[in-house]
């Protein structure tokens, strides 16, 4: 056990296989469709559902819902299932600063009869073009340096016109465990394999999210823990 939490005690933030440029096309998908069998295993969207059955009947017309750092769309999607099952109105957009994600994103909505806007845009470098009622970014925070993550948060807020909820890995030597075991069992994808170890190392702690979510100007925000592993950072505006 001290071998692994001892690397843990502080964050190890490494690129991504998946984040290179250079990563073929066909690598690309297989590793985004590993991704998306993850997700499911995990309910990467559950974690969503409180807020939009808050604001369904508070809000008329449909809920306007952003997606940041979507990837291929998979959380955002499995939430717009639901919330059609429940009755629930969503205009679900979604935005990553790959083409590639964007493409698939674009596609899977199209196969699964739901209307998405996905766009490219890149939220570390610059703010997003409008506001929603909903914004929300799963496991994404990891992937930046400290004083990205205080500029992410802080535009996510500013696009948020009603909530915004952020969720992602918790490090700790179970998250590290998890990540090694269940990348291995749900997917092929060598890529989802390395990455998924490299992503437990980048997380934050759930203290450090409830930090970076004051420091970002995010009075108020709550973080709670939650399955798989994970952490839900919720901010409601005043």
């Amino acid at each position: 056990m001290m071998a692994v939490s001892k690397p843990l005690s502080m964050r190890s933030v490494v690129p991504e296989i998946m984040d290179r440029a250079d990563l073929e096309e066909e690598a690309h998908r297989r590793a985004l469709a590993g991704l998306a069998r993850l997700n499911w295993w995990s309910g990467a969207a559950r974690p969503y559902r409180k807020v939009v059955r808050r604001l369904a009947s508070t809000v008329s017309g449909p809920l306007t819902v952003l997606d940041v750092a979507a990837g291929a769309g998979d959380v955002p999607l499995a939430l717009a299932w639901w919330a059609n099952r429940q009755g629930i109105d969503l205009a679900l957009a979604t935005c990553d600063r790959s083409c590639r994600a964007v493409r698939w994103a674009r596609r899977r909505g199209e196969a699964a009869g739901i209307e998405i806007d996905a766009f490219v845009h890149d939220v570390a470098k610059d703010d997003l073009p409008k506001r929603y009622d909903i914004v929300t970014s799963s496991l994404f925070l990891h992937h930046l340096s400290r004083d990205s993550a205080l500029e992410v948060l802080a535009r996510l807020a500013l696009a948020a016109r009603c909530v915004l909820v952020v969720c992602d890995l918790r490090r700790s030597p179970g998250s590290l465990a998890l990540a090694a075991v269940a990348s291995r069992l749900l997917t092929r994808s060598p890529v989802v394999h390395a990455d998924a170890v490299l992503s437990a190392r980048a997380a934050f702690t759930p203290e450090e999210a409830g930090l970076l979510a004051t420091e970002a100007g995010l009075e108020g925000a709550t973080v709670e823990r939650c399955w798989p592993q994970r952490y839900k950072l919720t901010w409601w505006r005043e």
